[in-house]
């Protein structure tokens, strides 16, 4: 039987095991340089100036490459992975989320240390099995079926390029879609029925309530039903990246409440009703 969510849009390319084979035809020497620079400011903390037009990745496949050089060359593995679409029906894409930037709720960070910083209250999971690579696609029926746990996260946004975000928009999807760091809530059993779609929901910065919602009008995920998005994550991993998705790995499903830019310290904490609360502090 077909679920509603089969018409996802998946990235499937030929089988490559290393990531520059996805690159092609652009030069990866010029992806490289630019995967190098990112690195570096992720470890250091600095910001960038656009990429030269050499640099900048033309496709989506390049920007794939680019996202995982990064992690290769920090040394540091995949915690999971962020995933959203700007509408119900519209075109999916991600980026890995670095091992190290995966946090229990309650973290501490220092907001000097990311620019931009904006706060996003979503929704997460993760599976209870493993997904191989193999020569066929998962099907929407095998990936839902399979989702074990889900939970509250904050994300914390940021680029590595000063002029985010007037910055190419396969720049930004090279930069991790412009992640930052993740705090994820206290996991719950997975609930079928759970009103994914608009959830009952806080999200304060200190005292202000910043959740954006409206009266007669919740706060919403712009991609619908964010559980929609989890067959790409499958498919991406182990048709086009030829790698596996594993239980311990995160996926974060897209922000209900837009994206709060706080100017202070202090803070945040959400609320999804049916989840523990995720908090975090800035110093």
């Amino acid at each position: 039987m077909m679920s509603r969510f089969d018409q996802c849009t998946v990235w499937i390319t030929p089988d490559a095991p290393q990531a520059q084979q996805h690159a092609a035809p652009q030069s990866w020497p010029e992806l490289a340089t630019l995967a190098a620079r990112l690195a570096g400011a992720w470890q250091s903390g600095a910001t960038l100036d656009t990429p030269p037009p050499g640099q900048l990745p033309t496709d989506a496949a390049a920007a794939f490459a680019v996202q995982h050089e990064i992690l290769a060359r920090r040394g540091v593995g995949i915690g999971g992975w962020k995933v959203g679409a700007k509408s119900a029906d519209g075109p999916i894409q991600g980026a890995p989320l670095p091992l190290d930037a995966c946090h229990a709720s309650g973290a501490r960070f220092a907001r000097e240390r990311y620019a931009p910083l904006g706060l996003e209250l979503e929704i997460a999971f993760r599976f209870a099995r493993v997904f191989e690579p193999r020569a066929t696609v998962y099907t929407s029926d095998e990936v839902l079926s399979a989702i074990g746990t889900m939970a509250a996260t904050v994300e914390i946004v940021a680029s590595r390029f000063r002029e985010w975000p007037n910055v190419d928009r396969f720049a930004q999807l090279a930069d991790l879609q412009n992640h930052g760091a993740l705090v994820i809530g206290d996991a719950v059993p997975y609930r079928d029925d759970f009103p994914f779609e608009a959830p009952a929901l806080q999200f304060h910065f200190d005292n202000e309530d910043v959740s954006r919602a409206t009266a007669g009008k919740p706060a919403a995920n712009p991609a619908g039903d964010p559980r929609r998005l989890l067959p790409w994550v499958v498919n991406h991993c182990t048709q086009h990246l030829r790698i596996a998705v594993t239980p311990d790995m995160i996926v974060t499903t897209g922000s209900y409440t837009g994206m709060f830019f706080p100017t202070r310290a202090g803070n945040a904490r959400g609320t999804i009703e049916g989840l523990p609360p995720v908090h975090l502090e800035l110093f």
